[in-house]
């Protein structure tokens, strides 16, 4: 049988939003999957079914890189594939701002009214 790898970020407004994404990319990984966890917000405590993943055999991947210069070497790897066309970003934003509005793109991102995902900010 041929695993899926299944990669999640956490996109939810309120703690009962993420917990349930969590929750659902359990159910939805198949036995022996891998599920890549690629998004956490830090305001609090996540609970998984660790009974059903040892069960399922689930491999977990984090995919906060702490490492900064690998991080720096995904960041150019991704400027060089938008530049070259192989990567379009566009879906990964809903707003976009000038650099003069950098403040309040930043307060969108904390609050995140309805319809907002991300921001790019131009100069």
């Amino acid at each position: 049988m041929k695993c899926v790898t299944l990669i999640i970020g956490a996109p939810g407004e309120t703690d009962e939003d993420v917990q349930e994404t969590l929750d659902l990319a359990g159910e939805l990984a198949k036995e022996r999957g891998r599920l890549v966890i690629a998004g956490y917000h830090q305001d609090g405590v996540r609970q998984v079914n660790m009974q059903m993943w040892n069960w399922k055999g689930l491999d977990v991947i984090n995919a906060h890189e702490r490492d900064g210069e690998i991080y720096l070497r995904g960041m150019r790897a991704s400027i060089d594939a938008v530049v070259a066309g192989a990567l379009d970003p566009t879906p990964l934003y809903t707003h976009i701002y000038p650099l003069e509005d950098l403040s309040h793109a930043l307060d969108l991102l904390g609050t995140r009214p309805e319809g907002f995902l991300k921001a790019l900010v131009v100069p």
